[in-house]
């Protein structure tokens, strides 16, 4: 069980790695970066939109608001930018 859930952390960091470089990437769409930005801000920001203690809403807008904004942004991020920033994150790893 840990050592599934230290494969998911390390999975979880490489994809923020890789998003943050396709933040920077030349080719990623205006608005794609937008969305891109909006989600890694919504998971570090100290706060929530809609407080936890409201009951279901409360921790469901976690669970929906980044993904959904997450999975818009990697539809509109050309699939050679996605490689090349995966790739890169790779050999940093290996590295």
């Amino acid at each position: 069980m840990l050592s599934q859930l230290k494969q998911v952390a390390a999975q979880l960091k490489r994809e923020f790695d890789v998003y943050c470089l396709v933040l920077r990437h030349p080719d990623t769409p205006m608005l794609a970066k937008i969305f891109l930005g909006l989600a890694i801000a919504y998971v570090l920001m100290p706060f929530d939109l809609i407080p936890d203690f409201i009951p279901v809403i409360g921790q469901l807008d976690d669970l929906v608001v980044v993904p959904l904004l997450v999975y818009v942004a990697l539809k509109m991020i050309p699939e050679l930018v996605m490689s090349e920033c995966r790739e890169r994150v790779k050999r940093e790893i290996n590295t």
